[in-house]
């Protein structure tokens, strides 16, 4: 089998095929060119029948790229090859074995939505209102204990002294339950109940110990508790387990990874070589420079060091620019700039979705193509069509599909039979739905409560719109979040996904308030509205086969772009203010800017405003400490931005960041910072503003070790975070 094309670690990568191998593949390093070769060489060169090799990937895209890759190297040989996610691999199994947990082997799987019907259904029999427990949430809280392998039992002896796990803790129970019941399992069920028939059968352990003779698993860092011990189980034969992944691109924590997996490999597997590759063959060597300079600021990583063969290319080039517009605009300049053939060479990469909206109506303005990577446009996500329609609906009243929208959300119990008596009633009449409101006592085929109900929605309605000539667009929006408690209702539900709705709310706040300002003349709804559909009219002339890509940090990894824009690089922003306060929660964060970086192949921009006004609030951050972290000789400074503060003319005179890092460390003449944890010791009572009180565990190279009560363990950095010694 030919090899040549393989650097020199790649193929030793490859023809090392006996015993445990962690293979730290840096960012563009060629780890898929590594496991393809590696499944082909074992079927090629050493004759493992393809039935007795397990690959693992963590999407089914990336599965049928390797098989793809895999068939181009060996032709056909490979059918029989067990190839797929972790979920596919353990439907295999468990359709086999389903009777050793006392399953029959056609049980069902349920999706989220049945999931979320099965949770309702429990809080229904359990007499426990979805209005002040959301069941998207408790789904999410049972999900996050499976992963780590805790059943409905345990779950109970670890929270049963804490109330506000009571309910929780009665609905998982009977959930679970229920799936039992009707020979159903969940995605989670499918890896836990595989590991259940492992350990509680060891003639089913030994058979799939035997047939797997060699195991590889992608995005090893990316491995829950549940996964990895699945692979702890089935690579118990023969030890033949290969891992390959990179610690500094773990960046999935609130998915359930767990980073400790491939941190501790070694442990795990006795004997275990470790192989680094760390030639790049993405970007160019300032890139990597940039890269390399920030992550090592972490201090839990397997150290590696990314080059390339490639020269060191352009500088990266830096902004600082006065506002979040200014920012978008600096952007669109660089892109025209740059531009030789088309816009999709241009990638914008933000920490939030929210942070699109500026971008997207500076691009609308200008007749820009755009397309959104993993998300959808800002103006066409659901709770923006949401309140637009509320808004459209106040200005004209007799638009019936803003109506129709809106009339139950929030949900306010109205169903969808008693909407469509109210369409029969206004049709009858030649009326529009809401006109219809105005005789609602005369619909016979509502009941009492219907009735009620709209009837509360119509005043919602009116109170706005009688008050409509003396306010202007943000009034209006202000009094809508207000009366329909739209996003009471998002805080109510409380998950990740509600989280970014109400980021997103806020931001069109944000948006309205830049209208305002600009047009004094006339704020209006009416003149907001037309502007809007303006906007989304243009939007739907672009063509989306040639746009400048935006997406988040997070949806960017494994992907790459000729120029990539890093944006809003601020403290609270980027690292979010959040992340910030623990170290192992900012140093995914850092990672998360590793992963940015390395997105690029030619050219990087970096830029941060030193005002900035998101999810409605104005702010002025200072500078991201990941700008800090990157020699100034890498930086090629634009000094045109930041024209109404001060004018930047050298990398020291901006980084406030600097003072920041000043006034929280002190140096010794020596260079040699003190220890801000020296006056913390184990035992010592403390207390912080978002854990609350806790106990110091252990204190070292200023990264103290705090119980909190009801928070579990953190690990914090003295200076940064404020830290109260209580007693």
């Amino acid at each position: 089998m030919d090899l040549s094309k393989l650097n020199v670690v790649q193929r030793e990568a490859v023809e090392i095929t006996d015993g445990p191998l962690l293979v730290l593949a840096g960012a563009g390093s060629g780890k898929t060119r590594v496991l393809t070769h590696k499944i082909a060489y074992l079927i090629e060169e050493k004759d493992i029948f393809p039935s007795n090799i397990l690959a693992i990937t963590f999407t089914n895209k990336a599965a049928e790229e390797m098989k793809n890759r895999i068939e181009k190297l060996i032709g056909g040989k490979s059918v029989g090859l067990w190839m797929g996610t972790f979920h596919s691999m353990c439907l295999r199994i468990l359709r086999r074995n389903a009777n050793v947990i006392d399953y029959n082997s056609d049980f069902t799987i349920y999706d989220v939505a049945d999931q979320n019907t099965v949770v309702k259904k429990a809080m229904k029999e359990l007499n426990i209102d979805t209005k002040h427990l959301n069941p998207k949430h408790v789904r999410n809280i049972i999900s996050m204990a499976k992963n780590e392998m805790i059943s409905p039992e345990k779950f109970e002896n670890l929270h049963k002294d804490d109330f506000k796990y009571f309910n929780y803790i009665k609905i998982y129970k009977k959930y679970q339950k229920t799936l039992k019941n009707n020979n159903s399992m969940d995605f989670d069920d499918l890896i836990n109940n595989t590991i259940a028939i492992l350990q509680k059968n060891s003639d089913v352990l030994s058979f799939y110990q035997r047939k797997f003779k060699y195991i590889l698993i992608d995005e090893y860092q990316d491995t829950n508790y549940s996964q990895y011990l699945l692979a702890l189980l089935l690579s118990g034969g023969y030890n033949n387990i290969c891992a390959v992944g990179d610690s500094d691109q773990s960046i999935y924590k609130f998915r359930g990874a767990d980073i400790r997996n491939i941190y501790e490999f070694e442990k795990d597997y006795e004997n275990a070589r470790i192989i680094k590759l760390e030639q790049n063959y993405r970007s160019t060597q300032t890139i990597l420079d940039a890269a390399n300079n920030v992550i090592k600021n972490n201090r839990s990583r397997k150290p590696k060091n990314l080059w390339t063969a490639k020269d060191s290319g352009e500088k990266i080039k830096y902004y600082n620019a006065y506002s979040e517009k200014e920012e978008a605009k600096y952007v669109l300049r660089e892109i025209e700039r740059y531009r030789e053939k088309t816009y999709n060479e241009f990638a914008i990469l933000y920490r939030t979705n929210a942070q699109s909206r500026v971008f997207e109506d500076v691009f609308l303005q200008n007749n820009i193509p755009y397309q959104m990577i993993g998300g959808l446009k800002f103006y066409e996500r659901m709770e923006i069509k949401d309140i637009l329609a509320y808004l459209k609906l106040i200005q004209n009243p007799v638009d019936n599909v803003s109506f129709e929208r809106v009339i139950n959300v929030p949900k306010r119990g109205i169903g969808k039979r008693s909407v469509e008596k109210l369409n029969e009633f206004a049709n009858s009449r030649g009326l529009s739905l809401y006109e219809s409101l105005l005789e609602i006592e005369d619909i016979s085929t509502l009941s009492a409560k219907a009735i009620k109900l709209f009837i509360e929605f119509r005043e919602i309605i009116r109170s706005i719109r009688s008050n409509l000539d003396t306010l202007n667009v943000l009034d209006v929006f202000d009094k809508v979040i207000e009366k329909t408690g739209y996003i009471s209702d998002l805080i109510l539900k409380d998950t990740i996904q509600d989280t970014t709705r109400i980021e997103n709310v806020k931001e069109l706040k944000s948006g309205i308030i830049d209208f305002v300002k600009s047009n004094e003349d006339d704020a209006s709804l009416s003149n907001y509205l037309a502007v809007t559909t303006l906007q989304a009219g243009v939007d739907s002339m672009n063509d989306d086969s040639d746009g400048v890509l935006m997406l988040t940090l997070h949806s960017a990894k494994g992907l790459e772009f000729p120029n990539v824009f890093l944006v809003g690089m601020e403290e609270n922003l980027f690292p979010s203010y959040m992340s910030s306060q623990t170290e192992e929660d900012l140093e995914e964060e850092r990672r998360l800017c590793y992963v940015g970086i390395t997105r690029a192949e030619e050219r990087l921009f970096i830029s941060h405003s030193s005002s900035r006004m998101l999810f409605g609030k104005t702010n002025r951050n200072q500078i991201s400490r990941f700008i800090d972290e990157i020699p100034e000789n890498l930086f090629d400074i634009d000094n045109s931005g930041n024209t109404h503060k001060t004018k930047i003319n050298n990398y020291n005179n901006y980084n406030s960041y600097n003072a920041y890092k000043k006034n929280k460390s002190v140096k010794s003449s020596g260079d040699t910072k003190i220890d801000e944890g020296s006056k913390y010791s184990a035992g010592m009572k403390v207390k912080h503003k978002i854990f609350g009180n806790g106990t110091v565990i252990d204190s070292e190279k200023g990264v103290l070790t705090i119980a909190f009560e009801g928070k579990g363990i953190k690990k914090l950095m003295a200076g940064i975070v404020p830290i109260e010694i209580v007693g």
